[in-house]
């Protein structure tokens, strides 16, 4: 499952992911507020957190993961990812050359320095 973060400034999408994040959760939630976003900011930033409730992605959801980050490959400003995963932040780092923007990852302890930092100038 993967839950819209309320609250953040319209060029920042913020989700959690819950349980285990699934293709659905994507075409969903993800990509239309990625989209809406999108429609009003030239430059969007991303807060993606995958807490302690996060149990894992299904196979189509790491497909749709790379698919959405691809198709707007000129539009991302910042990427902060949030995981206590060593796998999941390392392929964030490595990947994330491949990205423009600015791409950081941090522990969920720092959930607060990860989206401090995505929404700041």
């Amino acid at each position: 499952m993967i839950d819209l973060i309320p609250g953040l400034p319209d060029n920042v999408v913020g989700f959690v992911g819950k349980g285990e994040v699934t293709s659905d959760d994507y075409s969903d939630t993800l990509i239309p507020a990625v989209e809406a976003a999108l429609a009003d900011n030239d430059k969007i930033r991303l807060l993606y957190v995958l807490g302690k409730d996060f149990t894992g992605f299904s196979g189509g959801a790491m497909f749709e993961d790379g698919k959405v980050g691809m198709a707007h490959l000129g539009h991302w400003e910042k990427m902060a990812v949030v995981a206590d995963e060593k796998w999941i932040r390392t392929a964030v780092e490595v990947f994330g050359y491949l990205i423009p923007g600015r791409v950081k990852t941090f522990t969920v302890d720092h959930e607060a320095d990860a989206s401090e930092w995505v929404t700041a100038d």
